[in-house]
């Protein structure tokens, strides 16, 4: 069974208790809070090596490990092959800042981006954007609807019911 897989089945396992699921998650976000610390002290620096060797270097297991890297995925700069990874695959870290932060936002995880290593990266008014824009990528907006007395909106300076609105 790939990596991915394993995973997946034993992140979300559908038998646990809300009990049991705070159990595991907890420490998950808590390890990788710490990995996104120290990535984003440094991150323009593109960090490689095998899973192994990353979550070695990172203090997880290796099922965290590639939990977080199921995570991270989407906001890499070029994504790693996740789907037949194994322990002795490399995989690089190199992330989009902005991908990633908005990436963050999507998911909810207030934890991270609210992290102060985003401070020096971007100012408060670029990550306030950041944040209004990715919020804004999934509202629908509806355009006003035409009253049949408003004047027609081809310009004619008719009311609507007797211009464009007739054959609607």
């Amino acid at each position: 069974m790939a990596l991915l897989q394993e995973w997946r089945s034993l992140a979300y396992e559908t038998r646990r208790t809300k009990k049991e699921d705070d159990q595991f998650w907890k420490p998950y976000f808590d390890q990788e809070k710490a990995v996104y610390e120290q990535l984003l002290a440094n991150p323009d620096e593109t960090v490689s090596g095998t899973v192994k060797e990353l979550a070695e270097k990172y203090g997880m297991e290796l099922m965290t490990f590639v939990g977080f890297l199921d995570g991270i995925n989407d906001s890499l700069v070029e994504p790693n092959p996740i789907d037949e990874m194994e322990e002795d695959t490399t995989v690089q870290l190199g992330f989009d800042k902005e991908k990633l932060f908005k990436n963050m936002v999507e998911a909810k995880a207030e934890w991270l981006y609210t992290l102060p290593q985003w401070e020096p990266i971007f100012d408060a008014a670029t990550r306030d954007r950041l944040y209004r824009e990715q919020k804004a990528a999934h509202t629908i907006v509806k355009p006003k609807k035409i009253g049949r007395n408003d004047p027609c909106p081809c310009g004619s300076g008719k009311k609507y019911k007797f211009c464009c609105g007739r054959n609607a």
